[in-house]
């Protein structure tokens, strides 16, 4: 059995607004590096706050299954429900300085998290925080424990959150593009120290980015999420080499390395559908310069293609892998 099982979730924001996640379908196994990556407003970060309960009304999760560690999340209580998140089921956010609350300090915070899922007080807990400082290599720990987070640098703060999110040995750590606000320097030590405590604790993964060189070099399999649907999901370095939805192919011929020598980047035409234009059959449809007569009529399925699983009636790089 996967560590997570999620088919056919839909997220919406009002019983009749069109979805912002349709149809979604998505495994993760014990230990393995998933990585999700589409524009803005694709539905990434939508999708694992639905998976961590964190979805306020008027938002509306709807799922076949939706399933972690053999929990159905749908049915948990809330009392049920915190036994896991935060525990064996944790996420690191995208802004650090918001993540961590103003009134209190770094101990105070990690604290907490080792009172509510591990019991521990006093001392013992005041102890095992200063250890999770220095595992996240914070340095001079002991004297953060004390201090505010608006005394610490994006940096620091994202090292602290991480901190709190594995205090309590999560075995799925969601990272939600956990270096966008920080300093290039940073970003790469922040993306190490992730795939380090991964390692080291085999975890699992959901590491949710913009950047395809992060996902080239540290994830086992890729989804490509556009508009809300889950357009390709494959295995690295297949799908990179050899993608089968023409958005795949858009996002990697994006990439600035790949127009060395052009007169201007590749970019893709058009503009991501909004809520209430979505078009008829593929969401691609008015995008995709391989569109033809079904693409329009009827919405793809996600299926089995030579290579990946793909959401395309018309999939690419298909010669010579049947």
């Amino acid at each position: 059995m996967s560590l997570l099982e999620i088919r056919n979730l839909s997220v919406r924001f009002g019983a009749d607004a069109p979805p912002v996640v349709d149809a979604l379908d998505l495994t993760v196994e014990a230990g393995e590096v998933l990585a999700i990556v589409g524009e803005s407003g694709s539905g990434k970060s939508v999708t694992m706050l639905a998976l961590m309960g964190l979805v306020d009304a008027p938002g509306i999760v709807g799922a076949d299954v939706l399933r972690f560690d053999g929990s159905d999340m749908l049915r948990l209580t809330p009392r049920q429900r915190r036994r896991i998140v935060g525990k064996d089921l944790a996420m690191v956010f995208q802004d650090p300085m918001t993540a961590l609350n103003p009134s209190y300090t770094v101990g105070f915070q990690i604290e907490e998290v080792l009172r509510q899922h591990l019991g521990l007080k006093g001392r013992a807990a005041r102890q095992r925080a200063l250890a999770l400082l220095e595992r996240v290599e914070i340095p001079a720990a002991a004297s953060r424990l004390d201090a505010y987070p608006h005394q610490l640098s994006g940096g620091m703060s994202q090292r602290v959150a991480i901190a709190m999110a594995i205090a309590g040995e999560p075995k799925l750590l969601i990272a939600d593009e956990p270096t966008t606000a920080l300093d290039v320097t940073i970003q790469a030590q922040i993306m190490h120290l992730l795939l380090d405590l991964q390692r080291d604790r085999g975890m699992a993964l959901i590491l949710i980015t913009h950047d395809l060189a992060v996902v080239a070099e540290t994830a086992r399999r890729v989804c490509v999420m556009y508009a809300g649907e889950a357009v390709e999901v494959g295995h690295i370095p297949t799908l990179f080499e050899r993608p089968a939805h023409p958005y795949s192919e858009a996002l990697l011929a994006a990439i600035p390395e790949h127009s060395r020598g052009a007169r201007r980047l590749a970019t893709l035409p058009g503009i991501v559908p909004g809520r209430y234009d979505r078009p008829h059959g593929c969401l691609l449809s008015p995008r995709c310069p391989y569109v033809q007569d079904d693409c329009r009529a009827r919405r793809p399925p996600l299926e089995a293609k030579a290579q990946s699983l793909a959401r395309c009636f018309h999939p690419r790089n298909q010669e010579g892998l049947v």
